[in-house]
């Protein structure tokens, strides 16, 4: 059964692919990548919805747009626009049909809205058509692999380094630095969250740190976490060891960007450790990526993880 149906708009209106942001900033970057790569195939203007971030965000951790920090070439639609592209609120007969095709699970398409059907990759998202809505997380690097330089380009931080980021930049470029990211926060304090994607225990780190000692000689580990403390306390290496903790949480581009700087990464189930692990540009990285990317098995995962890494 088809997931979605094309249907014209004004033909006034501009050539447009409009993408709804939601969650942190890992998140963001592969919906961006992913709606940046069909924009590309249509040579159009890629526009970001932040009316979803903008929002209350019942029943999600709240969230800020981050993608302000990149060189991403997207300006911000308009709600006219979005209305315009969506077909949402244009009359008070069109937000009530909305209402009940999302009610009855009648379409995963309403108007030019495309969402994602499942987490693995969805193929039909390659050639879709002009003036499409996309919401969705679009957790692949399949999605946007052809045109990996322009996102690698367009995922760079505008601003240079300073204070103790460069400081630990020029160490980190200067060791066999091994970035490991501890994912915490609503991973573990929210019951709903924690149920779906659970966490990444001290074992996990232990077998990672294990496989890097046996493949990079003199490691040095820079260790980006939410929650610090417990990381001091739960994660111990008897190699050098740097806990990063100066970046407040506004900051996290700035930890990404020192994680990708290093030579080799222990990720955790997060999106924001994928990228930093991603953007790393070391020709010989070991990447090492959990095995089990969500304790929900009722989704398939198999396609988060690219080629080459290694699932510990």
């Amino acid at each position: 059964m088809a997931v979605w149906s094309w249907q014209p708009r004004n033909e006034n209106a501009e050539e447009m692919i409009v993408v709804c942001l939601k969650g942190g900033l890992g998140n963001q970057m592969f919906q961006y990548a992913a709606a940046r790569r069909l924009a590309h195939q249509h040579s159009t203007e890629l526009k970001i919805d932040l009316s979803f971030l903008e929002s209350c965000q019942s029943g999600f951790t709240h969230r800020s747009y981050e993608l302000c920090h990149f060189s991403i070439s997207a300006a911000i639609a308009s709600p006219r626009e979005v209305a315009e592209i969506t077909g949402r609120g244009n009359t008070w007969r069109e937000t009530m049909l909305v209402r009940f095709r999302h009610a009855t699970g009648l379409a995963t398409l309403y108007r030019n809205i495309y969402r994602e059907p499942h987490f693995h990759f969805d193929p039909t998202v390659l050639g879709l058509p002009d003036n499409i809505y996309l919401t969705g997380y679009w957790q692949s690097e399949r999605y946007f692999k052809d045109i990996e330089e322009t996102i690698r380009n367009e995922f760079t931080v505008r601003h240079p380094l300073t204070g103790k980021n460069q400081e630990l930049a020029a160490m980190i470029q200067s060791t066999n630095s091994v970035a490991l990211h501890v994912r915490r926060g609503d991973f573990v304090s929210d019951p709903l969250t924690m149920e779906t994607h659970g966490f990444c225990e001290p074992h996990y780190y232990q077998r990672c740190v294990g496989e890097i000692v046996a493949r990079v000689a003199e490691p040095n580990f820079i260790v980006f976490s939410d929650d610090p403390v417990w990381t001091r306390a739960n994660i111990h290496i008897p190699f050098p060891l740097t806990v990063i903790d100066h970046n407040l949480p506004d900051k996290g581009v700035e930890d990404l960007r020192l994680m990708s700087l290093c030579k080799h990464n222990i990720i955790s189930n997060s999106s924001f450790s994928w990228w930093g692990a991603w953007l790393n540009a070391n020709k010989g990285k070991i990447v090492l990526s959990p095995a089990e990317w969500l304790k929900d098995k009722r989704h398939d995962t198999a396609d988060i993880i690219p080629d080459g890494w290694l699932k510990i």
